[in-house]
């Protein structure tokens, strides 16, 4: 048997491996397109079928589509949803403007699957009766089927990436509760600060990424609304009036989430605006990652030489040179992981400006950063909570013993001695390497009993006026 077939498409005949479901279109796209060597994130191939599996079934209930052939193509699209067929899914993400290419290959695929399912094998010399253009393909267009698996797609992993950064969040939170009782410098501009608790630094961390979580549901709203029915242009041209409403709910009931009518079809084809807000919420995530990671890093640096008032978990060697030492790694891997999505995401804006009139050609690589942002931050922050986090200890004894020489402390006596005597004892206190307590007493300022008193460097991270009846 020969290594290949003959397909035909509108440009004419094309060899295409004898056993890939895929065509004639696709194949143009794998020998125009050899650019990056990547393949379609899984959640672009499953919202494209997704988008077929749908439109076959509203259309065989619009009486549009023969019931032989819309079952065939809603058993070929099932078999790929359920993790089949997934190998001939091959364009670049690099190709074609708007997705043609990416559509044009899901229409093929199940296509052929379909017409194998009717008795029509792939290596035939009769007519097969399901065309990937006018039956897999009824009623739509790349430019609706794009912008919608985009959508679908990137509520796919919604669940999963909020379930991520909220592990993170939790294991944030159960370090600080069982770090609330370490009192430690504080510290802002890098310099010495008034006091925190430990368990106070690291809550924060967890209520920055609550927050995150919080703003990456928002945006994701604005994805439920789709545009599927405007073909096109989105003036819905070949569609049955019913269907642009009967796919939402179609949509809506296979993805088991909420979706929306898009309320101008125009707009939906035009504006890839969605898809960059959803996209910036998730880079709004990185940024506060990369803060924590690097906070991680400057706590645990050391140990000797360091602030080591945390410990990470040795999970591996530092050095090929210097025995013993180790490093950072998963603190170091997230700054990278979130610097690479924050490049995603400049893509994803680049790409949202670069539509014109009626259509955003970008859409492909848009598709290909949101999957690619998504799967980075799942998997980047699932190995930091469970390989870093988790096993971080605090290491109170250094912790004390900074803020034990922390000269700000003075400024808890701010009320009492003024803002001026503090700077002079803070000075003092650096030049001849003493306690500032003992500088105060000796200059009059305060009693013993009233200095260490006020100097309860616990009572500091309360809040409230030290050293005077009802604060701290």
């Amino acid at each position: 048997m020969s290594e290949y077939r003959i397909e035909k498409d509108s440009l004419g005949e094309v060899r295409v491996p004898v056993n890939a479901y895929y065509g004639a279109q696709t194949q143009r796209a794998v020998d125009n397109f050899p650019i990056s060597g990547m393949k379609p994130y899984p959640a672009f191939v499953w919202a494209q079928v997704m988008v077929k599996r749908a439109a076959a079934e509203v259309n065989l209930d619009l009486g549009l589509l023969d019931e032989k052939m819309a079952r065939a193509i809603m058993q070929a699209s099932d078999e790929i949803l359920a993790g089949q067929h997934l190998e001939h899914f091959v364009v670049d993400p690099f190709q074609a403007g708007a997705g043609t290419s990416h559509n044009m290959n899901a229409n093929e695929v199940i296509a052929n699957r379909a017409n194998e399912i009717l008795g029509f094998p792939l290596v035939t010399a009769e007519k097969k009766p399901v065309s990937p253009n006018d039956h897999v393909n009824m009623a739509q267009s790349t430019n609706d089927t794009i912008p919608t698996a985009i959508r679908l797609g990137a509520l796919w992993r919604l669940d999963e990436l909020c379930a991520a950064l909220q592990g993170l969040a939790d294991a944030f939170n159960d370090k600080a509760k069982e770090w609330d009782s370490v009192v430690k410098t504080g510290r802002t501009h890098l310099q010495d600060a008034v006091p925190v608790r430990l368990g106070q630094e690291v809550g924060a961390w967890a209520k920055a990424i609550e927050r995150d979580i919080e703003k990456i549901k928002f945006a994701a709203e604005g994805l439920r609304r789709l545009g599927i029915g405007g073909t096109a242009t989105g003036s819905a041209l070949n569609a049955h009036p019913e269907y642009h409403s009967r796919m939402v709910k179609k949509l809506s009931q296979l993805i088991g989430q909420p979706l929306y009518e898009s309320d101008n079809l125009f707009e939906s084809m035009q504006s890839m605006q969605d898809a960059v807000f959803f996209s910036s919420a998730i880079r709004t995530a990185a940024q506060d990652l990369i803060r924590i990671a690097n906070d991680i890093r400057m706590l645990s640096s050391g140990p000797t030489t360091g602030l080591d008032e945390i410990r990470l978990p040795a999970v591996q060697p530092g050095s090929s040179i210097m025995p013993g030492k180790v490093n950072p790694v998963l603190a170091e891997m997230l700054d990278m992981a979130m610097f690479h999505i924050i490049g995603n995401d400049t893509c994803v804006l680049m790409a949202g400006q670069a539509g014109q009139l009626e259509l955003n050609v970008m859409m492909p690589i848009i598709a290909h950063n949101l999957f690619e942002m998504q799967q980075v931050m799942i998997g980047a922050v699932n190995a930091a909570t469970t390989r870093m986090v988790a096993g971080m200890t605090a290491n109170p004894e250094k912790a004390t013993g900074w803020l034990a020489k922390n000269p700000i402390l003075v400024t808890a006596l701010n009320p009492i001695i003024g803002y001026l005597n503090g700077a002079e004892v803070a000075k003092q206190s650096l030049k001849e390497n003493r306690p500032i307590a003992d500088i105060v007493v000796e200059r009059g300022l305060m009693t013993r009993e009233e200095v260490e008193k006020a100097l309860d460097a616990r009572a500091m991270t309360e809040g409230g006026i030290q050293g005077i009846s009802g604060g701290g």
